[in-house]
């Protein structure tokens, strides 16, 4: 997907409509809102077949083109599978490759992280997250 649909609220807005309506999803209660011409905010919750969710929000800057933060968690039902953070952790030499970018797994999920590398502040994250969702509901 393109950087421009970080360029403003109606173009990430058609974005996020438009990747959630694929065949997998089957409710999206995403909203994107602005309180300002330059940025904005995408939150909610995407479930899926297999009982898996996303749980999403992502702050955006829309005249630089930029995720500014954002928080990504994968659940099955009440399970926390994974999630994604851009909390900076300079002590961990394993991230350095896509920093501040990383993912928490199990096993101890809080202190487990790993690279990230289809993540950025510069391109939309949603498609490659669902496509992730995806693979997990095909094993489902």
């Amino acid at each position: 997907m393109s950087e421009a649909s970080l360029k403003s609220l109606a173009e990430y807005s058609h974005f996020v409509s438009k990747i959630l309506s694929r065949p997998d999803v089957e409710r999206s209660p995403v909203i994107v809102w602005s309180n300002s011409l330059y940025t904005g905010t995408a939150e909610g919750e995407v479930w899926f077949k297999g009982n898996i969710k996303l749980r999403m929000r992502e702050e955006l800057d829309f005249d630089a083109g930029l995720i500014t933060s954002y928080g990504y968690e994968v659940y099955r039902g009440d399970e926390k599978l994974y999630w994604y953070d851009d909390f900076p952790h300079p002590q961990d030499p394993s991230l350095a490759s896509t920093f501040p970018h990383h993912k928490h797994i199990p096993p101890e999920i809080k202190r487990n992280r790993i690279p990230a590398p289809n993540i950025s502040f510069t391109h939309p994250n949603l498609a490659g997250l669902i496509q992730e969702i995806e693979v997990l509901v095909a094993q489902a």
